[in-house]
């Protein structure tokens, strides 16, 4: 939501509305409309929507000053996903192709049955129908915090309330990957590397091994070819570490002239740090415990490249408007106030050549 300064006259008048127990069908109004900006503004931030009203762009101000301020999880799977918006009455299914992976070079070749005549060739694919679930959060404040205008305090609640939707889709949107990358079945390693440290020929490796198993020829102009590569901080830092046979003295520029010393494209391929990434770290974890995927031999984290210059294989179907925020008018005799939200979302790879998993 972007945390706001406490001196906000238009969002002070509207919170100290919603206080005003002397006037209850205003107060519920007032909490609605703080509902429906906040709604909108949660909307845009997902990318389900793409304008907002005036009254919802007053939520997204200038910062206010904090001690110890916390520093909440970011958005890790829009740029991978593509969201598609859905009627609650439309079915989010998918068209898989005529001809499966694996089966490429299963083809027949027909013979004219008579002079003039076509034969006939009946072809029937599958369709892939994308389970959609009911995401839900809620939030509550003291009602003296209304009451004072003290928009700061709200501000940072509504923001909490934004960030549960953002810590699970990026959960369930990974989890996908995955869940499809140990399906795939491939788990590259290099074997002359030490256990723990990303080397130059595991990437090599991973563009390789997306290239032989993606089907197709040289010539195929959708040949799957590794575009991204996810790792662990402590990855990164291996490749920082490389000697001048490794790493080329334009990447070490690099290095130095970005803001967070890292290198973002090594052989073609785009590189992204995720902190969940790594040795006992939480996506590492759920790779391990609770798909029970496990990784080569001794190695102890794990990689994950993909292929995004398909931008339909991983898709995020979502139903109705998105994100629904709703105030809660049941909390006012607690001396609170809040609101509750939902959504209904679901998250696919349709093609599990798109991912490729590796470990070091």
């Amino acid at each position: 939501m972007g945390r706001i300064y406490r001196k906000n006259e238009v969002l002070e008048t509207l919170l100290k509305r919603t206080a005003d127990v002397s006037n209850k069908a205003d107060a519920y109004a007032a909490m609605e409309e703080l509902a429906t900006a906040v709604s909108e503004q949660m909307n845009v931030k997902f990318g389900f929507k793409h304008s907002v009203s005036n009254e919802a762009e007053a939520l997204d101000v200038n910062p206010a000053f904090e001690i110890q301020e916390s520093v909440l999880p970011g958005d890790i799977y829009s740029d991978i996903f593509t969201t598609i918006m859905l009627g609650w009455d439309e079915q989010p299914s998918f068209p898989m192709g005529i001809v499966a992976p694996g089966t490429e070079a299963d083809y027949v070749a027909y013979t004219m049955p008579s002079h003039g005549r076509i034969p006939h060739r009946f072809v029937e694919g599958d369709e892939v129908t994308v389970n959609t679930y009911r995401v839900a959060n809620s939030i509550d404040w003291l009602v003296q915090y209304a009451r004072q205008g003290r928009v700061d305090v709200v501000a940072q609640a509504l923001e909490v309330l934004r960030n549960g939707f953002t810590q699970k889709f990026n959960d369930d949107a990974w989890h996908t990957i995955l869940a499809a990358g140990l399906d795939r079945g491939l788990m590259v390693y290099d074997g002359a590397a030490s256990a723990g440290v990303l080397s130059k020929k595991l990437i090599q490796l991973m563009k390789i091994a997306m290239m032989r198993n993606g089907g197709g020829n040289t010539a195929s102009a959708d040949q799957f070819r590794l575009t991204d590569l996810y790792i662990s901080p402590e990855g990164m830092e291996d490749i920082r570490s490389w000697s001048t046979t490794d790493l080329s003295e334009t990447s070490r520029r690099e290095v130095e002239l970005n803001a967070e010393g890292t290198v973002t494209k090594l052989f073609g391929v785009t590189l992204h740090v995720l902190t969940e990434l790594g040795e006992s770290q939480k996506y590492n974890n759920y790779f391990t415990n609770s798909l029970s995927g496990s990784l080569q031999a001794s190695d102890v984290e794990l990689v994950v490249g993909l292929d995004r210059s398909k931008s339909n294989k991983f898709v995020m179907p979502v139903r109705g408007e998105g994100v629904q925020v709703v105030a809660d008018e049941s909390l006012l005799r607690s001396g609170t106030q809040g609101m509750w939200s939902e959504a209904t979302i679901g998250f696919a790879c349709l093609d599990s050549r798109s991912v490729l998993l590796a470990s070091f």
